[in-house]
């Protein structure tokens, strides 16, 4: 597994460069990319998202199929980098393959890059189904949140064919640094992203019930996680979203919903391989009954106060 460094200017023939999707994580690339001066090309059925990226001076398409023309018309190579940012396997097929879908439209020159977070046989049949025409696929989720997505500084999990890699990773590198080149198999991107999503879930859970219980013991919550920051039990996603909650941020920067479905996706891998993950199950039954509480839309840095309800013993 590499990490590449960040390239020091974009490469004077770089394919144009399209999002389908531009929420949160999309946005942020959006954001990096035309901070680079770069033309961008972006779709989302959001309005607002829309308007965010013609603030941005992206160029916003109303269909997928429309977004792939038009980038290709502003390409100096003639090819186009397709990132897909969306949130499920359904709304991939959806914005491939669905009415006016990118797919139609898409030619053998150019590359999608698959974004989201899903099971590694989605990814792999979507991958198949894309490349029996031709069209180059790089199985890359993401991971590092909206802020480190517009600094440059997320992270990508790539597999790709090694020419594929070599042929785009200057221009991913603009958009994440570390960027990790996982293998050559598509779908390893996906295994290695659920991998790291279960042991954040199973992270993000145990610091929220530890942080609760330190404050029923009467310890001052940030005093401790200060403690906890520099000591064994640290963590980069328990000191983020704890120092969040307890400053009062409910700003919602990850859906509780995507840890959820994460570590479904994640137990659900492991058990298709015949591995039992006691811990990540657990963590997986955690997050899906916050949201059976109501919680799906709410930042997932909320799981301190689900905690500090509901895991105090009934007298």
């Amino acid at each position: 597994m590499n990490a590449s460094p960040e390239p020091s200017s974009p490469a004077a023939a770089a394919p144009a460069v399209a999002w389908l999707g531009a929420g949160n994580m999309g946005m942020g690339m959006v954001q990096r990319w035309r901070g680079l001066a770069r033309a961008a090309w972006v779709c989302d059925v959001d309005p607002a998202r829309q308007q965010q990226a013609r603030a941005l001076g992206a160029t916003v398409e109303r269909t997928p199929a429309s977004l792939v023309g038009a980038a290709r018309a502003g390409a100096a190579n003639g090819s186009v980098l397709l990132m897909v940012v969306v949130v499920t396997a359904e709304q991939v097929r959806d914005v491939l393959w669905g009415e006016h879908g990118a797919a139609s439209a898409l030619q053998p020159q150019d590359t999608v890059v698959l974004c989201p977070t899903i099971a590694p046989e989605d990814t792999e049949h979507t991958a198949q189904t894309l490349q029996s025409t031709g069209v180059g696929v790089i199985d890359a989720p993401m991971s590092g949140g909206p802020q480190r997505a517009a600094q440059g500084t997320m992270s990508l999990m790539v597999a790709a064919d090694p020419s594929t890699w070599q042929r785009y990773q200057p221009t991913l590198a603009y958009l994440a640094n570390p960027l990790f080149y996982v293998g050559a198999r598509v779908g390893d991107g996906a295994r290695t992203k659920l991998v790291n999503n279960l042991l954040a879930g199973v992270q993000l859970a145990a610091a929220a019930e530890a942080l609760a219980w330190a404050e029923d013991a009467g310890l001052d919550p940030m005093r401790t996680l200060e403690v906890i920051e520099q000591s064994s039990g640290q963590s980069w996603i328990g000191s983020h979203r704890m120092r969040r909650a307890l400053a009062g941020d409910t700003e919602v920067q990850a859906h509780m919903s995507l840890l959820t479905k994460d570590t479904r996706l994640a137990v659900a891998a492991a058990e298709q391989a015949k591995r039992r993950v006691p811990l990540g199950q657990m963590a997986r039954d955690r997050f899906a009954q916050v949201c059976n509480d109501g919680l799906q839309g709410q930042d997932d840095s909320t799981m301190l106060a689900w905690c500090r309800q509901h895991l105090r013993q009934k007298p």
